[in-house]
């Protein structure tokens, strides 16, 4: 499997250090890769818990590749998914075909919501089924956001990316902070060349997100990077609703992508058990975000 989706796209280096200035999560390489079940560059140190629970034979970034590492720090709690569902088995995956590779292996369920059709790995969507069963009890409801609110297609996340780059190089360029020049260079970029530019301007303020407040990552994934390509994520109307998300949390699913609201990822264990999987606790706006805890 690991065939399937080597980091063919992410030999990217950049050589600033790119955190996330919103979610507070470094994002920063360790010292050093570590051993353990994913493969690595160095077996002199412990690995840290959450590397300890990647999939078996899951590649990790090269130390010097930090769009890697910021990948795996924002996106990486889905790598630890339990509850009989299938962890995506890389980082990134390169294409179109190596993703239906993967899928073809999946147990997957279909049910409709409120109109819309809900696809997911099958144990994820029995946990979502219940999940909302309690909610309907309490006279509360869980629904899609939007139609691909669930599972998505490796063309449909290219196609969010593309939008949401051309929004932003459009605003800025009209804010007087991008020239036509540069803007036009980044647009004609490919994705994966697009990301570290990206993340490079969002340091200096020119943040990417629907709203240009707070980092693209926070709002959409680059291509083959979209935990919805796991058929682990969700996005929801009622994620305001902090009952909702107590409902959702018995159930397994829990928010980890800091500041994109509507989104969950199904992890398949009690709350009390995501520390032993290497997932820390933060806090956004006042809600909890169980993300990957990278250091030792």
């Amino acid at each position: 499997m690991l065939g399937t989706c080597r980091l063919t796209l992410l030999a990217l280096l950049v050589g600033e250090f790119l955190a996330s200035p919103a979610s507070g999560n470094s994002a920063q390489a360790p010292a050093s890769p570590k051993a353990g079940p994913a493969e690595s560059a160095s077996k002199t140190l412990t690995p840290s818990k959450f590397l300890q629970n990647l999939p078996a034979g899951f590649t990790l970034p090269l130390r010097s590749d930090q769009v890697g590492w910021r990948l795996l720090a924002d996106y990486g709690a889905v790598f630890v998914a339990r509850g009989g569902v299938t962890p995506p088995p890389c980082l990134i995956f390169p294409d179109a075909a190596s993703l239906a590779r993967w899928r073809s292996g999946l147990k997957i369920g279909r049910a409709t919501m409120a109109g819309k059709v809900v696809e997911l790995q099958a144990p994820a969507l029995e946990a979502l089924l219940a999940a909302r069963a309690e909610a309907l009890k309490a006279h509360l409801n869980i629904t899609l956001r939007a139609r691909d609110g669930a599972a998505r297609s490796y063309g449909r996340t290219s196609q969010l990316w593309t939008w949401r780059v051309q929004a932003a190089l459009a605003h800025w360029v009209k804010a007087g902070r991008l020239s036509k020049t540069d803007a036009a260079r980044l647009r004609a970029l490919a994705p994966r060349e697009q990301v570290p530019e990206i993340l490079l301007l969002e340091q200096q303020g020119l943040f990417f997100s629907a709203d240009f407040t707070k980092p693209i990552l926070n709002s959409v994934a680059p291509p083959g990077a979209s935990q919805h390509l796991s058929m682990l994520a969700l996005d929801i109307r009622q994620s305001d609703n902090r009952k909702v998300r107590a409902i959702l949390a018995r159930h397994g699913w829990f928010q980890t992508i800091p500041l994109d609201l509507p989104h969950f990822t199904y992890l398949g264990v009690p709350e009390s058990q995501l520390p032993s999987l290497g997932l820390k606790l933060v806090e956004q706006k006042g809600r909890p975000f169980w993300v990957p805890d990278l250091k030792d």
